[in-house]
């Protein structure tokens, strides 16, 4: 981890791959699949206000948020050896818009015994 920005590599790939699991189970309606991937302290900030890993994953109660999405134009800068930032731009599109949204999105990631979760994310919109 000898860069302190990475815009490739493995450890970029890998935790781009987890954060495309937590929009996967926004997609699929799946809560469960959603606190796998978060920590128990998750704080999410977002232009609704803030939430905790019981409010990203009761969002889901009903069903998908989201039908489609992509991500790009990620970095991932290292925090430490058990922490990384990661940042994208991500548009998609929820259930009842006629048209998709973007957001510029950071999302801490921390490792522990169990692997990497995610315990922080902000969501700015790009308008």
């Amino acid at each position: 981890m000898d860069e302190k920005i990475q815009t490739s590599g493995p450890l970029l790939a890998e935790i781009l791959s987890l954060e495309t699991k937590v929009w996967q189970a926004l997609c699929d309606g799946d809560p469960a699949a959603d606190a796998r991937l978060l920590t128990a302290d998750f704080l999410g900030v977002y232009p609704s206000g803030y939430s905790d890993r019981t409010g990203h994953c009761d969002q889901l109660q009903d069903g998908p948020t989201v039908t489609s999405f992509s991500l790009s134009e990620a970095l991932l800068r290292i925090i430490s050896p058990d922490a990384v930032l990661l940042t994208y731009t991500a548009l998609y599109k929820r259930p009842e818009a006629n048209s998709p949204a973007c957001m510029f999105i950071s999302s801490l990631w921390e490792r522990a015994g169990s692997g990497w979760r995610n315990s922080f994310s902000q969501d700015t919109p790009a308008d």
